[in-house]
């Protein structure tokens, strides 16, 4: 079956990773707010997808498995979006479970530069909020450097403070993209370049990345993001007619109050895209 009518929301996070509600509780917001087909993308863990999935079985909601890969690639961090695979395949949990063990240790590093900063406390700061330790973040320490009011909001401490450029930010080799691409295809899904308008590439590295994924077995790029601007949406729209990559659309919600669009709230995408569920149904 396919409607332009579905409201899909195919990226968002729970407090497996760095999103602020239960899966259960992204699952009752998502539908809620109208969404008919959703999935939960926590970042480098498929933890919380069980309860995901039972909850959107519960409410009547399609559910698709997600999850979103950090890859280091050209210097810089890109995530790749997985869906509709297995979530027990060895070779995908396997793979993430390496991508999230050093996280803990560059907790600690990102710790001792805001203290240098004058931020002290500030790892201690963050396990709090950091529903798995394991998978503490720059945005756990965003929430506390709020809490402790050194900054008016999340976004705010990545702008003075914890961005890929500011001096808090300590950098991580995280996945290739040839093993992220491959754990996901390994395991019967498919693979989603996320947000791609957030990426500080040359016109030239972004051609050299989209060709790559291409080669890798990449299907998709997402288009519709809480992330892009409108401009950028239409950009990557061009680019995914240039290279024929499969849309996608998702709000990447973390929270009530810190996301900039809520789950199922984003435009559709544009009517000539072939999206990544076309053949889902």
């Amino acid at each position: 079956m396919k409607s332009p009518t579905l409201n899909i929301d195919l990226h968002c996070h729970s407090t497996v990773s760095d999103g602020a509600l239960a899966p259960r509780d992204v699952a009752r917001r998502a539908h809620a707010n109208g969404v008919d087909v959703w999935a939960l993308t926590d970042h480098d863990e498929v933890g919380g997808l069980a309860e995901a999935a039972s909850a959107a079985r519960d409410l009547g909601m399609r559910f698709a498995t997600g999850v979103e890969i950090s890859v280091t690639w050209a210097g810089l961090t890109v995530h790749i979006v997985g869906l509709r695979f297995d979530p027990e395949n060895t070779g995908l949990v396997e793979g993430l479970r390496k991508t999230r063990s050093g996280r803990a240790e560059r907790a600690k590093r990102i710790g001792d530069r805001l203290a240098d900063m004058g931020m002290p406390g500030a790892y201690e700061g963050a396990l709090p909020f950091a529903g798995n330790p394991e998978l503490i973040s720059r945005t756990h320490f965003a929430r506390y450097l709020v809490q402790a009011g050194y900054c008016p909001d999340v976004q705010a401490v990545f702008t003075r403070h914890l961005g890929d450029d500011r001096p808090g930010h300590v950098p991580m080799q995280w996945a290739t993209l040839a093993e992220a691409v491959g754990w996901i295809r390994g395991a019967g899904g498919q693979a989603v370049i996320a947000h791609p308008g957030r990426y500080k590439y040359t016109p030239m590295q972004f051609a050299a990345l989209f060709d790559e994924f291409l080669q890798l077995g990449g299907v998709g790029i997402e288009v519709t993001t809480g992330s892009h601007t409108v401009e950028e949406a239409r950009q990557y729209a061009d680019v995914a007619r240039r290279y024929g990559f499969l849309a996608s659309r998702g709000s990447d919600f973390h929270s009530p109050k810190e996301s900039r669009i809520d789950l199922g709230r984003l435009p559709a995408l544009p009517s000539d895209l072939k999206p990544v569920w076309h053949d889902w149904f």
